[in-house]
C-alpha cells in the first residue's frame, strides 16, 4: 500500500475537488476511478486524483463519460503512446468546440429574439396603460 501522503480519503477528495461522495462512488462504479479499498474505506492515489481532474475537465467541456473513459483507457494501455491519445483528444475537442460554438450561436439568436419580444411587450404595455388613463 502507498504511504499515507500518497493517498487521500473520500472526504479529502471531496474537499479538494469540490465533489460529493456520491460523485466519487459513481465514477468508481463506472470504472473511471480505482481507489484502494480497506474495508469500507476508500483511499485515492495520485493516479486517481489525476484521473478525477481529467474527468471533471472533460465533463466541464461536455465530453461524455464514454469519451473520457476511452481517452483514459488509451493512456492506461500504453503510457508511451501519447501521440495517439493526444490526437484522439484533439479530434474530440475539435468536435466539441464546434458543437459548443453552434450552441452559443443558437443561444445568441434566441436572446436577440427574446429581447425584441420583450421590447415589443413593453411598448404594448406602455400603450395600454396610456390608453386606460382617465
Amino acid at each position: 500500500m502507498p504511504p499515507r501522503a500518497e493517498v487521500m480519503t473520500i472526504r479529502e477528495m471531496c474537499e479538494a475537488f469540490e465533489v460529493t461522495p456520491r460523485t466519487l462512488r459513481f465514477y468508481e462504479q463506472k470504472e473511471l476511478l480505482f481507489p484502494i479499498r480497506q474495508g469500507t474505506r476508500r483511499l485515492f492515489t495520485r493516479r486517481d486524483r489525476a484521473r478525477l481532474k481529467l474527468i471533471l475537465r472533460g465533463k466541464r467541456f461536455g465530453f461524455s463519460l464514454e469519451d473520457i473513459r476511452q481517452l483514459l483507457d488509451m493512456y492506461d494501455r500504453d503510457p508511451g503512446q501519447q501521440e495517439a491519445q493526444l490526437s484522439r483528444t484533439y479530434a474530440l475537442a475539435q468536435e466539441r468546440l464546434a458543437a459548443m460554438e453552434a450552441q452559443r450561436d443558437e443561444l445568441n439568436e434566441a436572446i436577440t429574439d427574446l429581447k425584441a419580444q420583450m421590447a415589443w411587450g413593453q411598448d404594448m404595455l406602455t400603450a395600454l396603460r396610456r390608453s386606460n388613463r382617465p
